[in-house]
């Protein structure tokens, strides 16, 4: 069987001399796991598609239960992502924690939108500041896996943690969680109330998934003191 779909690389981890073990996120079926055989040879035409990161269009096949990747032309590689180290990392950690969300095999339009709609804030929008850019995907994101927090006065609460925000920032969380997804990034925060919507963001995230992840903690690495 085949199918055509766009897909965005959530991971690609080397595997034998050639190839690629990639985990999507496709439009028609979720996320899945696929093979990309000879990706890593040179003059591989489906190379640049299958690259962490990249939104491409895709041929796979399924094969005894296996999907593998036939073709793939990449459609967008967020370039201004990849040319900074920064936004190359919060983007990773977007991916990271887009896969972990995401059921396999099932459809998940809003948090696919989501990431890329993240991903397009740090290629393009780059007067934002990365915090605003990282925290409205992490509340919005907590929100659509069923997450989505309490607002109680100045606390918002969750399942083992409660945060309280200043005025801003509630405006601010209001804004994500309600708001028209295509504006998600539109509003403007800055100084403490940035930092402690920022903050708490993280901490919810974390701590309502149970766990940490790695590409979070390389991106914190490369924060400036």
């Amino acid at each position: 069987m085949h199918i055509t779909t766009k897909a965005l690389v959530l991971r690609a981890v080397d595997y034998k001399e050639t190839d690629k073990i990639l985990t999507l996120f496709t439009q028609e079926r979720g996320k899945l796991t696929a093979s990309a055989r000879g990706c890593r040879k040179k003059g591989s035409t489906i190379a640049a598609g299958c690259q962490l990161l990249a939104w491409s269009e895709m041929v796979l096949y399924d094969y005894q239960g296996r999907w593998s990747v036939k073709e793939a032309a990449a459609e967008r590689l967020f370039q201004g992502v990849r040319d900074d180290i920064r936004r190359l990392a919060l983007g990773c950690y977007f991916a990271e924690a887009a896969e972990l969300l995401a059921v396999e095999g099932e459809e998940s339009p809003e948090l696919l939108s989501l990431t890329l709609n993240s991903l397009h804030a740090l290629d393009k929008m780059q007067e934002k500041p990365l915090d605003l850019v990282k925290a409205a995907f992490e509340w919005k994101a907590m929100a659509l896996a069923g997450y989505e927090p309490l607002v109680d006065g100045r606390e918002v609460r969750g399942e083992g943690i409660s945060v309280s925000l200043p005025p801003q920032a509630l405006a601010a969380l209001d804004h994500i969680l309600h708001g028209d997804p295509k504006r998600l990034f539109s509003f403007r925060l800055e100084g403490e109330d940035l930092e402690r919507l920022a903050d708490g963001a993280e901490d919810y995230l974390c701590t309502q998934l149970e766990r940490g992840f790695s590409t979070l903690d390389y991106y914190r690495s490369l924060q400036i003191p």
